[in-house]
């Protein structure tokens, strides 16, 4: 049995994808780097997460950008970024029209990079409980919620703010400034028009609805929209404690689902415009040039393996299989670990425990950030990084280490099989530990519909304004009334959307 001196082995370097690895003696001394003493509880496998850290929130937010199912989750948007639409872009805009004279199709070819301003979120969802926020904040310095379906009065007053930074355009749905400076018409053709209400078929709207779900399922999931190239070290997050800190003390006891912007105080506002205006003032070349779409895809990595050992930790095992069902999942445990094994750094050979051996991560840990030049915005993103893959490393080397100490790690067989009773001990921690970290980030990832649905089926994440009617006997214009959300917006799925599967095919059915 391996002491416990090697469950600190593999606690390593977990962003080396940022820059190269250096190094280490395999035994270096303390004085390696003064002052590590001091750092030593960040490595503490049995401290989590301070309750009011948001670093996976700025991960998940950001690795979620152009991308529909996630924002429908969590359709208050906090995050906001420059982004260019590049030459050839074909841009469509439909008018309504009547069944005698049909309706209108106008496509647009941008000439040359268009300059805009994202809104994440369900920001197109004229809402209010807070949909429309930050876009209120860039165009009114405040939220006017008794102005949310002011849409024509919204898009003038945000194109007038951009106007000075050369923004000419704002996405939740693409709203342009001005149709003659970057695009040229492709056509504009007269198209035949289908009767969307009042007519005889009554199930033409499904079919409407139907088809504008699936086409826009298009971009549910990474990569997302691909027509647009987000300036990552202009990204503004209403996360980003240092710059946003009165939206702390808000958030406290509150799920992901219920986080809003609403109590932002002035003096914040006034520093999210402030960055806002740096950021679309200063050129491009001023970045650092890091991937920041790639190195934010640690999803990638984790998602299916995470999921996979949560699955395997809830079966119902009897004492017969237990101990080989524990050693696949730390073979699971040991394949997530196994690329950070850096043979050069090693504990010393005298440790006796945990916490007097694991400085020698440290310098390796430090090292990582060291010579890049990095925007306020890239430096926020990396912090998301550090923590949210700091956490995956300090679950999954705390469970590995504690399979090895009690002997189920296939590659160290102990002399004696362990009992049962302590199997089901550390399967029951394991199942702990894995169920909090998939609760802690939340990767929207993981939200599908279970069992998959049929070949004749998709799956559905209810939103407005598709998926939601007003209850039977409501008057018409109830569902589309926002001065009573339809159904009640503190309760159920409109609060906490589910995924379900709904019909292609008739008969239809949300």
């Amino acid at each position: 049995m391996l002491s416990t001196r090697k469950a600190v082995w593999l606690f390593l370097a977990f962003e080396r994808v940022l820059t190269a690895q250096i190094p280490l003696p395999s035994h270096p001394p303390l004085s390696f780097c003064p002052g590590l003493e001091t750092d030593l509880g960040q490595w503490d496998l049995d401290e989590g997460p301070a309750v009011n850290v948001t670093g996976h929130l700025v991960f998940e937010t950001v690795n979620s950008l152009l991308q529909l199912w996630p924002n429908t989750r969590h359709r208050v948007g906090h995050t906001i970024v420059p982004e260019i639409i590049p030459v050839g872009t074909l841009l469509y805009h439909g008018a309504a029209g009547s069944i005698e004279k049909g309706c209108w199709h106008l496509v647009l070819t941008v000439t040359r990079p268009m300059k805009v301003l994202y809104f994440a979120g369900s920001s197109g969802a004229k809402l209010l409980e807070g949909t429309m926020d930050t876009q209120d904040l860039v165009a009114w310095s405040g939220m006017k919620p008794e102005w949310v379906k002011n849409e024509e009065q919204r898009i003038k007053d945000l194109c007038k703010w951009g106007q000075k930074y050369g923004v000419n355009g704002f996405v939740s749905e693409i709203m342009v400034c001005n149709f003659t400076s970057h695009m040229e018409v492709a056509s504009f053709l007269n198209l035949e028009s289908t009767r969307l209400s009042g007519g005889t078929n009554p199930e033409l709207p499904e079919d409407t609805n139907t088809s504008i779900t699936h086409s826009s399922s298009w971009h549910d999931h990474y990569p997302g929209e691909t027509r647009i190239m987000l300036d990552f070290s202009g990204l503004v997050s209403f996360y980003d404690t240092a710059l946003v800190p009165s939206l702390v003390p808000c958030r406290v006891g509150l799920k992901w689902w219920d986080h809003q912007i609403g109590g932002i105080s002035s003096e914040d506002i006034e520093r999210v415009q402030d960055r806002l205006s740096q950021a679309l003032a200063r050129p491009p070349v001023t970045t650092s040039g890091i991937d920041w779409k790639t190195v934010l895809r640690v999803v990638d990595r984790y998602a299916s393996r995470l999921e996979f050992m949560h699955h395997l930790l809830n079966l119902t095992l009897d004492d017969g299989s237990i101990f080989n069902h524990a050693q696949q999942i730390q073979r699971q445990l040991r394949t997530v670990l196994l690329p950070y094994i850096v043979f050069a750094a090693l504990p010393p050979d005298n440790s006796v425990t945990a916490n007097a051996t694991n400085s020698w991560a440290v310098p390796v840990f430090r090292e990582l950030s060291h010579g890049m030049t990095l925007m306020p915005s890239e430096r926020l993103l990396l912090q998301a990084v550090q923590e949210t893959t700091h956490e995956i490393y300090r679950v999954a080397t705390k469970m590995w280490a504690s399979g090895m100490i009690l002997g189920v790690d296939p590659l160290y067989p102990p002399e004696l099989r362990p009992e049962a009773d302590h199997i089901r001990t550390l399967m029951g921690q394991w199942k702990e530990d894995v169920t909090q970290l998939l609760s802690w980030l939340d990767w929207s990832v993981w939200v599908k519909c279970r069992p998959a649905c049929g070949f004749e089926e998709m799956c559905y994440l209810p939103t407005w304004l598709i998926g939601f009617f007003p209850t039977p006997g409501a008057p018409p214009q109830a569902q589309w009334d926002n001065t009573s959300l339809w159904p009640d917006p503190n309760n159920g799925e409109w609060r906490r959307p589910q995924p379900k599967c709904i019909r292609r095919l008739e008969p239809y059915g949300f």
